[in-house]
């Protein structure tokens, strides 16, 4: 919507400059989009009148004119515009004058001497086009400031307004804003019957009254359709984007914009019988004024006669009824059309018209007969002719309900947070036009008919508030008891493991949880995935239950970019159905933890040779973000995962996961190059810690023992080292695996795996005897219970 900041100010004038109103305006959820001038900023341009004009003695194209502008004599200036003559009354820039940076100065052209300039539309910033000079009306009064004269001390207002808010798409209606925010009376025009000078009316059928419940026409016979639009009606079109067509179509547009309400005219000899609100027939056709022939929609609304359509209701007429500058008798229509009943209906045939806009946001059902007079009184002002008596017809059953709203004072002070007394609550609804009664401590509030967006108590709290004023409203900060959260020591937060897992080089990334559906078969083995029902992308059909996915393919865009070395992690929900393959109530959305390290173990150096990251580096990285916590790793197939380089992961017993080294076939699939290693485990499971317990430090020598044991090719190293600690004497601190051989000495189907013993106590030195006793003891279960023989 846009709109002169002098037509306004016509209306109601506040206290405020441009800047201030265009704030105000925005602050009461009228936002501004734009605000500019409607002219270039210039200076010392004067209403001038050329007395002479003669052809340049040295130039074709220029004139040598004598211009009287009211400096007590006349000015010589040479002029170059092809419309350049005597008589005529045009803007001059004098000497000094700077129009909008360009200074003017006397100078000559072709050696003859011009003391000023004459000025286009385009020259003054007025227009974006120009054919020569701004001719001004013949009673222009020489020497007058071009601005003051033209009003180009004026800005233009461009608001954004939400579709609620319908009845500010009109001078009216913004003015009734202005006033009620700043207490300034309002001063509309008047809107006062047109006496009929003849008694012909044109019947009216309501054949659709859900649709039009309302419709108002007039005759007006004799009118001159060539006379000329007043300039200052003109002006006020322009300024608000609207072309001057004439003057019968320029008065229909102007009291729309004046009132909201939007007319239409039709020729009133094209006119056959009554006038007919209806829905088309099967096949009907219409020719509308843009040129385009459409078959109206069966829910599409119709004007027509008792022959043909003559308009889509509340849209565009037709081009068969339309006026003419022949027209000396027209029909003028005013209607109320139900928003629903026209919204979508223009874009559904490619194109909206300023009336659409307005009647599928909502009109004021009330306005019908007051903008049919106003624009009866303006055409008989400009165009001559007699008016009829108005033809009404209502169906006051289907006309819009304005239910009174109940406002609670508590409501009130409990949604803003602020203090109003009654009087002043019930003030600012009176600036606003409602009517209000008062219940005991409530206000009972009634909606105006061209108010649509009041219908609840939320609404009228809105308007308190914009009338009080948002920036009034003070900043509170909330106030409440905060108590400390008891924080274990056994347990760590998720912003814990996060600053672990990076510290062992690791990435964050966070991926899509909906994933490619080949995915859950390539790295879950999961056919039957919990599918979206409405997914953004083809390949993002279902949900995850691994976190697998997204990290490959995180590999897969970094070996793109010639990354050699790529370690990262996600912490992540999955999404599972249950055994039965029902989803479970709310479905099964555990939180995991899952990291790939692919490349080099160690990034690039001179003091370590280059080797791939293999299973025991991101096992070792597992085993430190668990410590001091002890997993256990049982050797296990997993569908993503090498048959030989894979182990379920287990934490007091339980399996909390899986790792290994990523399936030959998918490293080939996804072209990764060397096989990323990966794990995936609960985020619970990192989430538990041990306890801090003080343990005496011993202050007498360790002793450090060497066992040997060669065992069978499937007695697995965790298998040999659990049963060692579990026999372990009280001396035992602690045994670790430190080599394993195969090779010369040791049978082929066998291997030797070393463990270093170390033993201390905390109160005594270790005597040989019981240190030897300890080694006796260990090498004892592993031969009985292993198979194992202790290597020589």
């Amino acid at each position: 919507m846009q709109f002169s900041e002098l037509w306004l100010r016509s209306f109601v004038s506040p206290d405020l400059d441009s800047d201030a109103l265009g704030h105000l305006l925005t602050m009461a959820g009228l936002e501004v989009e734009e605000q500019d001038g409607v002219a270039a900023q210039f200076s010392k341009v004067v209403v001038a009148q050329i007395v002479e004009a003669e052809k340049h003695p040295n130039a074709d194209k220029l004139r040598v004119c004598k211009v009287d502008a009211g400096q007590g004599e006349l000015l010589q200036i040479v002029c170059g515009a092809p419309n350049a003559a005597a008589g005529i009354k045009i803007p001059c820039a004098l000497v000094g004058a700077d129009l909008a940076g360009f200074g003017i100065k006397a100078a000559k052209l072709r050696g003859v001497e011009s003391f000023g300039m004459l000025c286009s539309a385009k020259e003054l910033g007025i227009s974006e086009e120009s054919n020569g000079l701004l001719v001004l009306p013949e009673d222009a009064p020489v020497g007058t400031d071009l601005r003051e004269y033209l009003d180009l001390n004026d800005t233009l207002f461009t608001i954004k307004l939400t579709p609620n808010r319908a009845d500010c798409l009109s001078l009216t209606g913004i003015a009734r804003e202005v006033a009620a925010l700043t207490g300034k009376p309002l001063s509309l025009p008047a809107s006062e019957p047109v006496v009929p000078a003849h008694d012909a009316v044109r019947a009216i059928v309501l054949d659709a009254p859900e649709a039009c419940p309302r419709y108002a026409g007039r005759i007006i016979r004799g009118v001159d359709a060539k006379a000329a639009t007043p300039d200052w009606m003109k002006q006020r079109l322009a300024r608000s984007g609207i072309r001057s067509i004439s003057a019968l179509v320029d008065v229909t547009n102007y009291v729309m914009l004046e009132l909201g309400q939007p007319l239409h005219a039709f020729d009133e000899a094209r006119l056959n019988g009554a006038i007919h609100v209806r829905l088309p027939q099967a096949g009907e056709q219409v020719l509308l004024l843009n040129g385009q022939t459409v078959t109206p929609a069966a829910d599409t609304l119709l004007i027509a006669d008792e022959s043909r359509a003559l308009a889509l209701a509340g849209i565009m007429g037709s081009e068969e009824s339309g006026i003419t500058l022949e027209t000396t008798d027209l029909f003028l229509e005013s209607a109320f059309f139900a928003p629903e009943a026209i919204a979508g209906r223009a874009r559904a045939y490619g194109f909206s018209s300023d009336a659409s806009y307005r009647f599928e946001r909502g009109v004021d059902f009330a306005l019908a007969s007051q903008a049919i007079e106003r624009a009866t009184q303006l055409i008989l002002d400009i165009c001559g002719g007699a008016a009829g008596p108005v033809n009404e017809v209502v169906d006051a059953a289907k006309l819009p309900a304005r239910a009174p709203i109940r406002l609670r004072a508590a409501r009130v002070r409990r949604v803003l947070g602020i203090q109003l007394t009654a009087d002043h609550v019930a003030e600012m609804f009176t600036r606003l036009n409602l009517q209000v009664a008062r219940d005991g401590e409530d206000f009972v509030v009634t909606p105006p008919s061209y108010r649509f967006d009041l219908e609840i108590e939320e609404d009228l709290i809105e308007e308190i508030a914009r009338l009080h004023g948002y920036d009034n409203i003070p900043t509170v900060a909330p106030k409440g008891p905060i108590s400390m959260l008891p924080r274990p020591e056994a347990r760590r937060d998720t912003m814990s493991v996060r600053r672990l897992i990076a510290g062992r080089e690791y990435q964050e990334v966070i991926n899509f949880a909906f994933v490619e559906e080949a995915w859950e078969k390539d790295f879950s083995g999961n056919a039957d995935p919990v599918r979206l029902a409405n997914p953004i992308a083809s390949q993002m059909s279902v949900m995850r239950s691994s976190l697998i996915g997204g990290l490959v393919s995180n590999v897969v865009t970094n070996r793109k970019r010639q990354t050699n070395r790529v370690r990262v992690f996600e912490i992540g929900r999955c999404f599972a159905k249950d055994a039965a393959g029902k989803p479970v109530e709310g479905y099964h959305q555990p939180l995991r933890v899952a990291a790939l390290a692919a490349g080099l173990a160690k990034a690039e150096q001179w003091g370590e040779s280059n080797r791939n990251v293999d299973f025991y580096d991101v096992k070792a990285d597992l085993e430190a973000l668990l410590f001091p916590r002890v997993a256990e790793f049982e050797r296990a197939s997993h569908p993503a995962l090498h048959p030989g380089r894979s182990a379920h992961v287990l934490l007091d017993g339980r399996e909390i996961g899986f790792i290994g080294e990523l399936h030959p076939i998918w490293v080939q699939r996804y072209e990764l190059g060397t096989a990323p290693v990966v794990f995936e485990i609960e985020l619970e499971a990192l989430l538990g810690t041990l306890t801090p317990a003080y343990k005496e430090l011993s202050r007498f020598p360790a002793v450090t023992r060497d066992l040997a044991l060669v065992v069978e090719q499937n007695v697995t190293a965790a298998s040999l080292l659990k049963g060692l600690q579990q026999v372990a004497p009280a001396i035992v601190q602690r045994i670790e695996l430190f080599d394993q051989y195969q090779g010369k000495g040791i049978e082929p189907n066998r291997k030797s795996l070393a463990f270093r013993v170390v033993m201390q106590e905390t109160q005594r030195t270790l005597e040989d005897a019981e240190v030897d006793a300890a080694m006796t003891a260990l090498t004892r279960h592993a031969e009985e219970n292993l198979g194992a023989k202790l290597r020589a």
